[in-house]
């Protein structure tokens, strides 16, 4: 969906963890975030190839932004809440999908965010799903253009409530989120794998979940009852782990997000899973339940994980709902 040119107010998001030395240093000390108006927050630690380009470019946009390294991970919802009480029209989460869900919670939680700001993306990760929906372009000097160039469409924007380390948690995620076996394998996925491998990583790590005993979830959906599943995934678009197309039905904007059930998922069956996959027909086989709904609830007698965006966040009980045409993201 078209829409108005974004200002040069804009903040760049970039998964951080520790402070960053660069030229522009000095320039974020000199000018003030609003007058100069794109934040760049980077993560000085990220050593895959895209966060090594992005950091060569850097001095090269010096005379555009200021830079804000963060120190912790969920700085990025800090910061660019701040950014929305400073008058930031546009928040660029530069990085994966974990960085953009970190961006657009902060955007979400600040008071009117949704309204006043955009979400654009830069995409620095391993396997960035949202972007490859978007049909965003992988180079950055291109991916920055469409920033630039400010083309809006609004999307849905999931939210999930859930048990967290400190209580009953609620955020959103933007592109997918799982429970059970997916949520397993990315707790089980060592960060320096991921790095050099990938979608690969997941796998590796999908395939360690798959020789763990795994606790039967309960999927409540109005007036249907799902018993023993063993795997849910949510998708507020069409792909899952990179462009797998779980979610044949998704649109981003149609006010409801698409939801497939595995009651068993058996190692055995995988080869049958992929052929059902890339034909269109997951939902035909035996144990496969898809439906899309604007509402459900997922409960387990025991400790469940749960990820949003690829991230592990917590476990169940939890509860998803939607909030239609919500989140207003900058695209091709």
């Amino acid at each position: 969906m078209a829409g108005t040119a974004v200002p040069l107010n804009a903040v760049i998001a970039i998964a951080p963890r520790h402070a960053v030395k660069t030229k522009l240093d000095s320039h974020e000390r000199k000018t003030d975030n609003s007058a100069v108006g794109i934040c760049v927050i980077f993560n000085p630690t990220a050593r895959g190839d895209k966060a090594r380009r992005f950091r060569r470019q850097l001095d090269a946009i010096a005379s555009e932004c200021a830079l804000k390294p963060t120190i912790a991970p969920g700085d990025a919802t800090r910061l660019a809440a701040a950014a929305v009480a400073e008058g930031f029209t546009t928040i660029v989460a530069a990085g994966g999908d974990g960085t953009v869900n970190e961006v657009a919670n902060g955007i979400a939680n600040a008071p009117d965010g949704l309204q006043k700001t955009r979400l654009g993306i830069l995409p620095l990760g391993s396997v960035n799903v949202l972007a490859k929906e978007l049909d965003l372009p992988t180079n950055l000097a291109r991916a920055w253009e469409v920033i630039q160039r400010g083309r809006e469409r609004r999307v849905d924007l999931p939210w999930m409530e859930f048990a967290g380390a400190t209580g009953t948690e609620r955020r959103a995620f933007v592109i997918l989120a799982g429970a059970g076996l997916d949520a397993r394998a990315v707790e089980l996925v060592k960060w320096g794998i991921k790095k050099r491998l990938g979608t690969l990583a997941y796998m590796v790590a999908g395939w360690r979940a798959l020789n763990e005993a795994r606790t039967p979830m309960t999927v409540t959906c109005g007036n249907t009852t799902i018993e023993s599943a063993e795997l849910v995934l949510f998708g507020n678009g069409r792909y899952y782990g990179g462009r797998l197309p779980f979610f044949v039905k998704a649109r981003m904007d149609d006010g409801q997000f698409d939801v497939c059930v595995f009651t068993r998922f058996q190692r055995w069956r995988l080869p049958s899973y992929l052929w059902a996959l890339f034909r269109g027909r997951l939902a035909e086989l035996k144990g496969v339940h898809y439906f899309q709904t604007d509402s459900l609830t997922l409960t387990s007698g025991e400790r469940v994980p749960l990820e949003l965006d690829g991230d592990a966040v917590g476990h169940l009980p939890a509860k998803v709902s939607i909030q239609p045409q919500a989140l207003r993201l900058v695209v091709p």
